[in-house]
């Protein structure tokens, strides 16, 4: 019975596991979503992500608020979604390219960022527990799961950034500029992902590190993917990469594995879920363009 229930216990604790480390990654499948269901290919979530681990360990710290933390979080979403608008939909940069782009500026600057304000090359300080989220990031993402849906079945936007992506003709048609509808896309692609970064900093973490994404906004992108562009069947393969990682963790340090080879579990069960991919659903005609 005892040996039940240390089953038991043991599984549900892989379980909430699997819950908090899915949540960052969930953030970034909506706000991908966003962009590529607009047309615009989206590359650069792990630099947003990033950004927004950064930029709420940061503030937070800087004013001791984990309010004005997040919304510094927001602002620099909005800034890194304007960014890629102006090289992507204004100057018709090719997007892989804006999008690594964009994740090798944020590589770049975090180190400088923390080393200038901490005196630390990659690191900032450890955040006291009052200064830090828990559950408030589990209604915050069922509250903009629901929005995210109300807008994408009820609302006309929702039409517009569907039609952007798979017919930009009908909504020039219509007189809807298909520049507004992507811009805005990105900019929410940008808020969001950097939401999904800030729960690394104020929830999972104490402190800010080296690149702590740790690979997150590409498995969000899998996602995506293998999810076949459809936000239900996208979070449920977010879960299954949040279980591999979980399912590592618990392995370290219990098993005769290397630590090496266990920690890439949960990139090789990306690769493997992609190499055997058999598509469900198909990419916006107009993804890229």
């Amino acid at each position: 019975m005892l040996e039940i229930n240390g089953f038991d216990s043991g599984a549900l604790d892989l379980l909430f596991s699997t819950g908090r480390l899915a949540l960052p990654i969930a953030f970034a499948v909506l706000g991908g979503l966003i962009s590529e269901k607009s047309g615009t290919a989206q590359i650069g979530l792990e630099g947003m992500m990033l950004a927004g681990a950064l930029v709420a360990a940061t503030v937070t710290t800087l004013t001791g608020s984990p309010y004005w933390g997040m919304g510094g979080v927001v602002l620099v979403g909005l800034l890194l979604g304007l960014f890629m608008s102006v090289f992507v939909v204004e100057l018709g940069g090719e997007q892989i390219i804006v999008g690594m782009a964009l994740n090798l500026l944020v590589f770049g600057l975090a180190p400088f960022v923390t080393q200038l304000l901490f005196h630390s090359a990659g690191s900032t300080p450890p955040l006291a527990p009052e200064l830090r989220f828990g559950s408030a990031f589990y209604v915050l993402f069922a509250t903009v799961a629901v929005i995210y849906f109300f807008i994408f079945e009820r609302t006309p936007f929702g039409l517009w950034i569907r039609f952007a992506g798979e017919n930009p003709n009908v909504l020039l048609a219509a007189g809807v500029s298909v520049r507004f509808v992507r811009r805005l896309a990105l900019i929410l692609c940008g808020m969001l992902s950097a939401i999904g970064g800030s729960v690394l900093t104020l929830s999972l973490a104490s402190s800010y590190s080296p690149m702590m994404t740790a690979g997150r906004g590409f498995m969000a992108l899998a996602s995506i993917i293998f999810g076949g562009w459809r936000p239900g069947p996208a979070l449920l393969a977010c879960l299954f990469f949040a279980f591999s990682d979980a399912v590592q963790i618990r392995m370290q340090g219990a098993s005769s594995i290397p630590v090496q080879f266990i920690q890439i579990l949960p990139y090789a069960a990306t690769i493997v879920a992609l190499a055997g991919f058999r598509r469900r659903g198909r990419p916006p005609q107009s993804l890229g363009t």
